[in-house]
């Protein structure tokens, strides 16, 4: 059976079955549905077509996304810049963050950059917003790439005001820019990880490019979509976390369900007027990388830019509250990058404004919200 339509059918299965329209799913049920799901993947392997995959970022969604495409049957390079915390992972095969659950086989860790990206047929980055830059003049210093080059990191660069995709275009040429993608939405490691049912997004400058993407990352569990406004997608996910700090330290203080749905309202609003300056679509936002990136984000106690609020909220300050959450809060980056944009563009952002002035101004966050709280009311237009 081809692969693709053996996604369809799954896809139909789900969409009918009791446990996503009720909840009621049975508990054997729901184990027969996950075992289908294990035969479905395995199907996917097609013996002979792996590729060589470099990726780059050992974080927690590094580590779920390189067993997920090794679960492919891709030989799959897993490179990080920290030389033991290679080597533990090929002694354990174990993520610390992601306890109990085994790296597929196929996955080799590495810290030799030169050898996880010699030969690959596909790159894959999971760095951070900050780190992206750096690391990218080093593969180029290596003698660059020649193959898909697949963004998941998530942020604006500060001080040039670029998206991450318009960052390797600049340090790798504009040559290579009909090779690079994003995936972004969505998708929790930790549920990734698990073989929950998740839908990201798919995009990329070149048409055909952004389905080959569609095609090696979906399985029947992570459902991948197209989308051809690149920069729309890689703005949404940028963004949603300042307002995933804002919902954070809005739980924090001990406001309710009122507060938090207003914030995400207004934070959208935000999101969308300032998209436009670097070309997105609007519409763009409404999808899976805007709205759907933005709900996961600041409703669950799994997001760390999120969870970060909450702890600014509770009087550590920015450094202590980093540490605590011990992975790379990208809200916190991205909200100076944010607000540069936004004054550059004579655009109000006050969501925005008011976590970067908690941040890096020692506003009091009950001050910060008297703050909003007191702004002109103006008619609604979104």
């Amino acid at each position: 059976m081809h692969r693709l339509h053996l996604i369809k059918i799954l896809g139909t299965c789900f969409a009918k079955s009791r446990f996503l329209n009720h909840f009621r799913y049975s508990g054997m049920a729901y184990k027969v549905l996950r075992l289908k799901i294990a035969l479905a993947s395995a199907m996917f392997i097609e013996k002979g077509k792996g590729m060589k995959i470099a990726y780059l970022g050992a974080g927690t969604w590094g580590f779920c996304l390189a067993s997920l495409l090794a679960s492919k049957g891709n030989q799959v390079i897993l490179w990080t810049a920290n030389q033991e915390f290679a080597k533990t992972l090929s002694k354990t095969r174990e993520h610390p963050k992601l306890p109990k659950v085994k790296a597929d086989d196929r996955v080799e860790f590495t810290s030799d950059l030169k050898h996880a990206i010699e030969g690959a047929e596909l790159l894959v980055e999971s760095v951070t917003s900050k780190g992206i830059r750096p690391v990218f003049e080093q593969v180029l210093a290596f003698g660059g790439v020649n193959c898909p080059i697949v963004l998941t990191s998530k942020g604006i660069e500060q001080n040039s005001g670029l998206l991450l995709p318009e960052v390797i275009v600049e340090v790798l040429g504009e040559g290579m820019r009909k090779n690079i993608c994003c995936l972004s939405g969505p998708s929790h490691a930790e549920e990734v990880i698990q073989k929950l049912p998740t839908s990201v997004v798919g995009a990329s400058y070149d048409p055909q490019l952004m389905h080959q993407i569609v095609d090696t990352f979906g399985t029947p569990f992570f459902r991948v979509y197209p989308n051809a406004d690149i920069k729309g997608v890689a703005f949404g996910g940028a963004m949603k976390n300042i307002i995933a700090i804002a919902c954070g330290i809005s739980d924090g203080l001990g406001f309710g369900d009122n507060t938090k749905a207003a914030l995400m309202t207004r934070g959208l609003h935000e999101i969308r007027k300032l998209s436009v300056t670097k070309g997105s679509k609007a519409e763009t936002l409404n999808g899976l990388s805007g709205m759907g990136d933005l709900c996961v984000t600041c409703l669950s106690k799994l997001s760390r830019n999120y969870m970060f609020g909450r702890l600014i909220a509770e009087g550590f300050d920015p450094q202590q509250a980093q540490e605590k959450i011990g992975m790379v809060v990208e809200g916190a980056y991205s909200c100076v990058s944010a607000l540069q944009l936004a004054q550059k563009n004579h655009i109000e952002v006050p969501i925005t404004q008011a976590i970067y002035s908690i941040l890096y101004e020692k506003l009091n966050p009950r001050d910060a919200v008297k703050a909003l709280l007191q702004r002109a009311i103006k008619e609604e237009h979104l």
